[in-house]
Order: structure tokens, then C-alpha cells, then sequence
């Protein structure tokens, strides 16, 4: 299910997490080849992915929502 990003934190070893609008958690990570995701880098970056659409697979298991810091 897409659900929007709404903010942003970091997790324990410094990764950038995305908060979704659902109430979950996903990182977004940078790791060239795997992940292309440039726009993490950087505090412009992120902020023009707010609103933007990720793939949330908690919400097509029902998972609870994510707790956030």
C-alpha cells in the first residue's frame, strides 16, 4: 500500500528512517548499488520528498504502528 512520507528521524547507527503517514517506520537509505536514493543526503533532499509515496508492506500485513522518537 503507498502511503506518504511525513517526516524524518535517525535510527540508533545514524540511517535515515522515513514516517510514514500510516504510522510506520521504513528506512530510506543511500547504498549504492542496491539503493539509489540520492535525495537522502541532503536536508533539501529530504524535504522535497515530503508527501511523496513509498511502498508500505507493514500496512498490507496490519502491522501496529511504529513507535517514533
Amino acid at each position: 500500500m503507498q502511503q506518504p512520507i511525513s517526516g524524518y528521524h535517525t535510527d540508533e547507527e545514524g540511517h535515515w528512517v522515513a514516517q510514514l503517514a500510516c504510522g510506520h517506520n521504513q528506512h530510506v537509505r543511500h547504498n549504492p548499488p542496491w539503493q539509489e536514493r540520492p535525495w537522502v543526503i541532503t536536508p533539501e533532499g529530504r524535504a522535497s520528498m515530503l508527501g511523496s509515496q513509498l511502498e508500505c508492506k507493514k500496512c498490507d500485513q496490519s502491522a501496529p504502528r511504529d513507535e517514533r522518537p
